[in-house]
C-alpha cells in the first residue's frame, strides 16, 4: 500500500471505538470501525464492478462524511478520484464525461439522469453508515482494470484548476505528492492527535481535501464536516465540537465580522480555537486585527495552490507578518525577473516554486507553465528583507471569487451565445467581501438594456456555476485596445475602478 493508504487504514483500526469523523448535517459522529466498514463495502463494490488500478472515478457530491470514506476506498484499489463541484451544470458534466474515460461515476440524485444519458451504464445502490443511499454508475463502454495496491508514484487525485483559455487544467496528484504536502501542513501548523478541525470549504478543492481533511487524518486528529459554511452556525459548530483550528478564505472572515448572528453565537469561554488558517487573498490589517481581537484567536495567512498539493508558504506560528503570506514551507520559492530565477528575490516578478509536493506537468501538457524544474504560478510577488513573501497581483487573467477560481474566457463563451451581445469581456473588479467580483463588460446591439441585463442573468443561471455568474453587468461602447485590437484587460479594470466600480462593494 502507499504510505497514505496504509496510514489511513491503520488510523481507523486504532480508533475503532473512538469518534473520528462527524457529519454535521446529520449531527452524527462515526467511529473508526464504522468508517472502516463503509470503506470495505465501497471497495468491494468497486472491485465487483471491475474498477481498479489506474481507473478514473468521477465524483460530484456535496460535503458529507461519505467523502473521506469514498476517497479512501478509491485510493485503496489503486483508482483515481476526480471530484468536482456539486453544483456543476449537467451540460458541463456531460462534456467532461465524454472527453475522458471514467470507469465509474458517482453523482447526486439530481445529476443521475444526465450522467446516464447517451451512456450504457450499470448501477449499484449501496446503503452505508455515512450515506443512507449512494449510487455507483459503471460505464460499461470503458475498460476497467483489476484492483491493485497503489504505489507512491500512482495518481490518487485529479483536480480541475481554471485556465486562462477557459478550459480547465487537470492537475494530477500522486500519492507521494499528497503525502508530502500533507506532512508539510502537519509540521507547520503543529497538528497533533489532540486537534479537531472543522471543514467549511468544499471538498473538491485542494484546501479542504488536503489542508484540512488529509492532514488532520494523517496527524491522528478528528474531523467535523459541514455541507457548507454558515455564519449563524459557525461558532456553535466550533464550540460544540471543541474545534481547535479551521481553514477558511478571507470572505468567511469578513462575513463573521459583519454577521450579527455569528457575533451573538460566539462564546469565548467555550472556544478552543488555536488558530484560523486563511488564504486566497490577503486580509487588510484592520480586519485581521479586529477578528483576532473580537474572537480571541490568531489568523495564520498562507499561500498555496492545487499544483502544489496544498501550501507553499505560511506565516510562522510565533512570528506572523500582516500583509504577507509568510515564509516558504517545504518549498523553494523564486522570483522570476527578466527570465532570471532569483531565490527570495526582493524585486517584483513572477512567483516560481518547486519542491517534493509540486507537480512537474499538468495531465494535459502546458509546457509554458514549467521551466528548469520550476512551476511558474502566474502570480506576481516579492520577498522583503526578512524573507516574507508578498503576493502583489496576478500575471494571468483568472478571477478569484472568495477562493473560487473563475476563467474569464469560459464565462465569455457562455454569454456570447446571447444574440444581442456583440462582444463581451469578463474581468474581476474589487469586492470587499469576496476579493473580486465577476464583472461582464458588454458591447451590445441596440435595445432595452434592462431586458438585456436580465437575459444575461438568465443565461448565467442556466449555464454557469453560482460563483462564475457575473455580479456586475456593464454596457460600454468600446474597450481600451492595443495596436492589434486586443482588449487591454488591466487598463479596462483600471478605468472601471476609477469610475468607482467595486468601491464599497
Amino acid at each position: 500500500m502507499s504510505k497514505i493508504t496504509l496510514k489511513l487504514t491503520q488510523q481507523l483500526k486504532q480508533a475503532s471505538r473512538q469518534n473520528v469523523i462527524k457529519d454535521e448535517d446529520r449531527d452524527r459522529w462515526f467511529t473508526g470501525s464504522e468508517l472502516a466498514a463503509d470503506v470495505d463495502q465501497l471497495e468491494d463494490q468497486l472491485r465487483g464492478l471491475r474498477v481498479g488500478h489506474g481507473d478514473l472515478v468521477y465524483v460530484c457530491l456535496p460535503n458529507s462524511a461519505l467523502y473521506p470514506v469514498l476517497t479512501q476506498a478509491i485510493w485503496n484499489i489503486g483508482a483515481i478520484m476526480h471530484p468536482v463541484a456539486p453544483k456543476t451544470p449537467a451540460a458541463e458534466m456531460q462534456a467532461e464525461l465524454a472527453e475522458h474515460a471514467y470507469a465509474a461515476i458517482i453523482v447526486g440524485p439530481q445529476l443521475l439522469p444526465a450522467a446516464q444519458a447517451d451512456r450504457d451504464t450499470t448501477a449499484a445502490v449501496l446503503q452505508l453508515a455515512t450515506a443512507p443511499t449512494v449510487t455507483l454508475l459503471r460505464d460499461v463502454a470503458v475498460t476497467g482494470h483489476a484492483a491493485a495496491t497503489p504505489t507512491e508514484a500512482d495518481l490518487a487525485l485529479i483536480l480541475n484548476t481554471s485556465g486562462t483559455t477557459g478550459k480547465p487544467k487537470r492537475v494530477g496528484l500522486t500519492h507521494e505528492l499528497l503525502r508530502n504536502g500533507a506532512q508539510h501542513d502537519i509540521d507547520s501548523h503543529r497538528m497533533t492527535p489532540a486537534d479537531t478541525t472543522l471543514i467549511v470549504m468544499p471538498l473538491f478543492h485542494i484546501n479542504a481535501q488536503v489542508m484540512s481533511l488529509l492532514s488532520t487524518r494523517l496527524s491522528g486528529g478528528r474531523v467535523v464536516i459541514t455541507p457548507k459554511f454558515s455564519a449563524s452556525r459557525f461558532w456553535p459548530q466550533v464550540q460544540d465540537n471543541e474545534v481547535t483550528w479551521v481553514s477558511v478564505v478571507p470572505t468567511i472572515i469578513n462575513i463573521l465580522l459583519l454577521n450579527a448572528h455569528a457575533r451573538a453565537a460566539y462564546d469565548q469561554q467555550r472556544s478552543r480555537l488555536r488558530f484560523v488558517r486563511c488564504s486566497s487573498f490577503s486580509l487588510p490589517l484592520e480586519k485581521l486585527t479586529q477578528f483576532q481581537d473580537d474572537y480571541h484567536t490568531r489568523i495564520m495567512e498562507g499561500y498555496g495552490m492545487t499544483e502544489t498539493a496544498s501550501q507553499c508558504t505560511l506565516n510562522p506560528y510565533d512570528a506572523p507578518k500582516v500583509g504577507s503570506v509568510g515564509k516558504p514551507v517545504g518549498t523553494d520559492v523564486a522570483i522570476v525577473v527578466d527570465g532570471q530565477f532569483i531565490p527570495n528575490g526582493h524585486e517584483e516578478g513572477e512567483i516560481a516554486v518547486k519542491g517534493d509536493h509540486v507537480i512537474h506537468d499538468y495531465l494535459d501538457p502546458h509546457p509554458d507553465s514549467f521551466q528548469d524544474g520550476w512551476f511558474l504560478t502566474g502570480d506576481l510577488g516579492y520577498f522583503d528583507a526578512e524573507g516574507y513573501l508578498f503576493v502583489s497581483g496576478r500575471k494571468k487573467d483568472i478571477i478569484s471569487v472568495g477562493g473560487e477560481k473563475v476563467a474569464p474566457a469560459y464565462v465569455e463563451n457562455e454569454l456570447s451565445e446571447l444574440p444581442f451581445v456583440k462582444e463581451v469581456t469578463v474581468i474581476g473588479t474589487p469586492d470587499d467581501l469576496y476579493g473580486e467580483a465577476v464583472t461582464a463588460v458588454i458591447i451590445s446591439q441596440p435595445g432595452d438594456q434592462r431586458q438585456q441585463r436580465q437575459a444575461v442573468l438568465d443565461q448565467a443561471a442556466r449555464t454557469l456555476a453560482p460563483f462564475e455568474r457575473p455580479k456586475r453587468i456593464l454596457f460600454v461602447q468600446d474597450y481600451p485596445r492595443n495596436a492589434t485590437g486586443k482588449v487591454v484587460r488591466p487598463k479596462l479594470r483600471q478605468q472601471l475602478v476609477a469610475r468607482g466600480i467595486g468601491e464599497g462593494a
